[in-house]
């Protein structure tokens, strides 16, 4: 019995990331799933991407998202219809890489899996790393759209509203927790004063999230972005981030 084709979905937008991201994530994707799969990357400029990567127009949002950038452009994801996808779609941010296999990440049960946050305690998820229906939740985009000038005064940016109204019907789960993991909060081994510390993958990591600074590309050279958390350049990176 063929298994049924699975979505691994990221988005482009801006110049933040260049096309060569999207090309490591989805050769990372290929390297971690042993079932068959369409990579999609909604973007405004699909230049460079790799010919398997299928490229769609990044959705239009019914709202002026001027301002400091909050990942607001992430909920298009929500509508009734996303293109021709069909089934489960597992959300990747481009700021990661992949340690080990994400076939679970598919077969896991709960309707929304998102991460738990890991500085946040009042269940908010992170959305470097979330998986859902098409079409199962048409009224997150809808109720954005609707009310946006309120949603942005209460939270701060997508995964936060995305969580909070996802919490209130029932529908949020967490990945267990070693699967999805910070570079920052569980790569750097313990601090000694102020040498610089090595990094390691943590045991049955599926996902490392590189979010706010370093970036991956920066974490191999051993750029941290902050004199307080010095490390080694992390090359171990390059075994997956290629």
């Amino acid at each position: 019995m063929e298994k049924e084709i699975v979505n691994v979905l990221c988005m482009k937008w801006g110049t933040k990331y260049p096309a060569d991201y999207v090309n490591k994530l989805y050769s990372m994707v290929a390297r971690n799933m042993s079932r068959p799969f369409r990579f999609i990357c909604l973007t405004e400029d699909g230049v460079g991407t790799h010919e398997n990567v299928e490229v769609f127009p990044l959705p239009e949002l019914s709202v002026d998202l001027a301002g400091p950038e909050r990942g607001w452009n992430k909920l298009a994801v929500f509508a009734e219809t996303l293109y021709d996808l069909k089934g489960k779609v597992l959300c990747l941010d481009l700021d990661l890489i992949i340690t080990g296999s994400l076939d679970d990440l598919f077969d896991y049960p709960g309707e929304v899996m998102i991460i738990k946050d890991w500085i946040k305690k009042d269940g908010t998820g992170n959305s470097s790393v979330y998986r859902f229906e098409v079409g199962a939740h048409p009224e997150i985009l809808s109720e954005f759209e609707k009310s946006f000038q309120q949603i942005k005064k209460t939270h701060r940016n997508e995964q936060e509203y995305l969580s909070a109204a996802l919490m209130a019907k029932n529908a949020l789960v967490y990945w267990p927790d070693e699967w999805c993991r910070s570079f920052k909060r569980h790569c750097l081994k313990p601090f000694w004063f102020l040498i610089a510390r090595e990094t390691q993958v943590p045991e049955n990591a599926r996902v490392i999230v590189f979010h706010g600074k370093p970036d991956p590309h920066e974490a191999i050279a051993g750029v941290s972005g902050k004199w307080y958390r010095r490390f080694k350049p992390a090359t171990w990176i390059t075994d997956h981030w290629r």
